[in-house]
């Protein structure tokens, strides 16, 4: 029999074996990003910690505004007053009560803090930046993993069907197997054999269909899905084969969300030293009260006393000395700049070497791809001749299955060499952050 008759017998046993699933939901890859990025826990953590931040710099106006507070107390008191005057009247009373009322209402504005004010205001739009920054990072590493973890399962699938099709080249080795041993013409031993390799590829294959599952719960656990929820995935690997590396890297070095968050970082530790160098200068503010106090009693020098009115003035506080910790506060906020800038030059280092590494697999994989797509027409064909010298008894069965094995690990390498460059294709584009628009 023709090997065309085999891969048409295998096309109907995978038609079988995947009925159930075909009533199954088709998740895309579109579809388990856009999941992903309204559920995954990465990116809702990152989101929360941008609000946090952007909360902060909407409030930063406060600072520019003056402080009011109110106050009020009412006390009562009991006394026994004994009193000598001069002019010879004495005063002697216990339990003499007396109660004191109390109103007030301060405002405390800074006119002048050395604009402190307004390097802090812009250090809080920096940190809300760098937020950005962050959750872009993360998205773009969390859809990486599930492009990694979608395509897969699509390796999976395939796997699956190459082992299927194998099920069906062993199937017809036990017929002709079979046949020719009922005729006479054959061993019992070679029989046996394909029936042997025929159920150790029929353990493969549940094996495969486990594998599947599991890599399904992965995909699910990153989209934030039930683990259990079912779906039936694309049967191909698309490959973009035209990515450059100077192109890349350039990208990679001006649009790379981790190396924007490093010079972010900068521009904090920037604004942080102009925070206390500011310090450094004079505050001026001004200040006013509003107040009302009645008191009264039922003896003593004053029987009832009432005042009320408001006052108002500036001051200013100068720094002169601070036990030095001004001087330890802008050193350390230096040290704190030379050290952002060198993790710039460190992440700037880092994420070329990446790029160069990435680009080497994605053109190896490129060529494998092309070898193995040449080595499994090869190892169809040299099948396909064996199973019909088999069938003439030409050829002993030990030759087929090797045959078999060789169409095997074509099949493996090609699905391994395609899936490996879809990595190193992913990786490139998380390096220049193009997964996210």
């Amino acid at each position: 029999m023709k090997l065309i008759a085999v891969w048409t017998l295998s096309l109907l046993s995978v038609c079988l074996a995947t009925l159930p699933a075909a009533a199954q939901q088709l998740m895309t890859l579109d579809n388990a990003i856009s999941i992903g990025m309204k559920n995954n826990y990465d990116i809702l953590m990152a989101k929360n910690q941008e609000d946090a931040a952007r909360l902060d710099y909407q409030y930063a106006f406060g600072a520019f505004l003056p402080q009011i507070n109110g106050s009020a107390s009412k006390t009562w008191s009991t006394a026994n007053i004994k009193q000598k005057y001069s002019n010879g009247n004495d005063v002697n009373k216990n339990g003499s009560k007396s109660h004191n009322i109390g109103l007030s209402a301060d405002l405390d504005w800074t006119l002048f803090d050395g604009l402190k004010v307004f390097a802090t205001k812009n250090k809080l739009k920096a940190i809300q930046e760098a937020g950005a920054y962050t959750v872009k990072d993360q998205m773009v590493n969390s859809i990486s993993e599930i492009i990694q973890a979608y395509y897969n399962i699509v390796q999976s699938k395939q796997q699956l069907q190459s082992i299927n099709e194998q099920m069906s080249i062993s199937q017809e080795r036990v017929n002709i197997a079979s046949n020719k041993f009922a005729s006479g013409l054959g061993s019992k031993i070679d029989l046996l054999q394909a029936q042997v390799d025929l159920n150790a590829q029929k353990s493969a294959y549940l094996q495969q269909q486990t594998l599947i599952d599991e890599n399904k719960a992965t995909l699910n656990q990153l989209i934030a899905l039930p683990p259990d929820n079912t779906y039936e995935v694309t049967d191909s690997i698309p490959l973009d084969m035209g990515l450059e590396l100077d192109a890349i890297r350039q990208k990679a070095l001006g649009e790379n969300p981790g190396l924007l968050l490093a010079k972010k970082d900068i521009d904090i530790s920037r604004l942080s030293l102009q925070e206390v160098q500011r310090s450094r200068f004079p505050t001026i503010s001004f200040n006013s009260s509003y107040g009302f106090t009645r008191q009264s009693s039922q003896a003593g020098f004053s029987l009832y006393n009432q005042n009320k009115g408001l006052t108002y003035g500036f001051s200013a506080s100068i720094p002169i000395f601070e036990g030095f910790s001004v001087n330890h506060a802008a050193k350390s906020a230096k040290l704190d700049i030379d050290y952002q800038q060198l993790n710039l030059q460190n992440a700037q280092s880092q994420v070329t070497l990446q790029v160069r590494n990435a680009f080497k697999d994605y053109e190896y994989y490129k060529k494998a791809l092309e070898l193995e797509k040449e080595n499994l027409g090869i190892a169809k064909e040299n099948v396909d001749v064996n199973l019909a010298a088999f069938k003439l008894g030409q050829v002993a069965s030990l030759e087929v299955k090797e045959a078999q094995q060789s169409l095997a690990d074509a099949e493996y390498r090609l699905i391994t060499a395609r899936y490996n460059a879809k990595l190193a294709e992913t990786n490139l584009l998380k390096l220049q952050g193009s997964l996210v628009r």
